[in-house]
Order: C-alpha cells, then structure tokens, then sequence
C-alpha cells in the first residue's frame, strides 16, 4: 500500500462534499498521455483509497509480464479519519486509518508502454473495474 513517509499533519479538513460542484470541476494537471503509450482516464471524481490504487497496480503489472513498463501517475496523501463502531457523537475527530487521493475528472491514473495494444487495452479495463470512479481507456495517438 502507498503512503507518504511522514506527513506535516495528521488529520485534514473533511472539504466540502457538495457532488455537484465537484462534478464540474475538471483536473488540469496530469491530463495528457506524458510516459506510456496506452493511459487510464479518470471521468468522474473520487476518492482513491491506497487499497484501490494498489489493486489496481497488481492488475495492470500482472499484464505488463517482463517487456513492459508501467505508470501509477496517482499518491494518496490525504489522510482520512474513522470513529470507532458504535460510539457516540461529540468527543472529537477520529483517528486516522489511511490515505486517500483525490480524483477530478480528466486525470490519468496509470499508464503502460512495451506491451500490445489488445494487452494494454484489456488490463488497463480491468484495471479501472477496482477502482470507484469511472474511467476511459486512452492512447498517446
């Protein structure tokens, strides 16, 4: 699982989670193919747990066998917080469990080269079937 080495702060604001205006919202860094040849787009927002990422990697890595070389153009840095089960409300903010990264619409999240088009085109797909936003498949062409 990725996370940073050491963090400023451990716990963040929560940010505002009005969906509609996230939606609107588009990346503007980190929309263009810059490494491989074959790109996931990410086409709605969310927020990518280090677990989803990691699944995610294997996927993609598992397709890319020797010849081929892979991008993870994502980091979760943002630490998220999580109150134990069945406690009551008040009494802080809960404790940080993991970390999280942020996604807009229009940023790519990995990346492939060396391999077949069909290859890179199938593990690319499967690789955007776990993670929770929904993604397109693009090429450098």
């Amino acid at each position: 699982m990725l996370f940073p080495k050491k963090v400023k702060f451990r716990k963040w604001h929560t940010k505002r989670k009005n969906a509609k205006k996230e939606a609107k919202s588009v990346e503007t860094r980190g929309t263009t193919v810059a490494f491989g040849s074959f790109g996931l787009k990410a086409i709605t927002y969310g927020r990518l747990t280090s677990n989803e990422i990691e699944a995610a990697r294997k996927v993609v890595s598992r397709y890319a066998s020797k010849t081929g070389k892979v991008w993870v153009r994502i980091f979760p840095d943002r630490p998220f917080t999580q109150k134990p089960a069945e406690v009551k409300m008040g009494k802080g903010k809960g404790d940080p469990v993991g970390f999280v990264c942020e996604v807009k619409p229009g940023r790519v999240l990995f990346e492939i080269d060396g391999v077949e088009p069909e290859v890179a085109l199938d593990a690319l797909m499967k690789a955007g079937a776990k993670i929770s936003v929904k993604t397109k498949v693009i090429s450098r062409v």
